[in-house]
């Protein structure tokens, strides 16, 4: 984190977010797009694969979203952040719809315990921004 923050410190367009919560948010998402993807392929592997295709569809749609989402907002909007505030909410859905299905076969299977609490901490990062952007 010290590095990405490091990074915000030298811009300018921040989208009116302290480098330190851009930073964190930032290296949440790409933590949570690393999982959901790695989740994915595990399932895939695994014996009962068919059965896990709507939480690996929704782990593949998660990657997808806080991939855009922490580009958009590594990026900055300048002072209209109404860009940052839809992807932020378009993550936090990808984020609770993924952990819903993953936290079903925590008990079986590490990737989904680790992509469950991967994308919780997204989810709840996610939604700092959007109160922070709201206020």
């Amino acid at each position: 984190m010290a590095h990405t923050r490091e990074l915000f410190d030298t811009m300018t367009a921040k989208a009116g977010l302290s480098s330190d919560l851009l930073a964190d948010a930032v290296d949440t998402l790409q933590e949570c797009e690393e999982v959901v993807t790695a989740c994915a392929m595990g399932m895939l592997g695994e014996q009962d694969a068919l059965d896990m295709a709507s939480a690996i569809s929704r782990d593949l749609d998660c990657a997808d979203v806080v991939g855009t989402t922490r580009r958009v907002l590594t990026r900055g909007s300048g002072p209209d952040n109404s860009l940052i505030s839809a992807q932020m909410e378009a993550s936090l859905l990808a984020c609770e719809r993924s952990h819903e299905l993953c936290s079903r076969h925590a008990a079986h299977h590490a990737h989904c315990r680790m992509c469950a609490e991967a994308t919780r901490r997204c989810a709840d990062m996610c939604g700092r921004i959007l109160e922070a952007l709201h206020g």
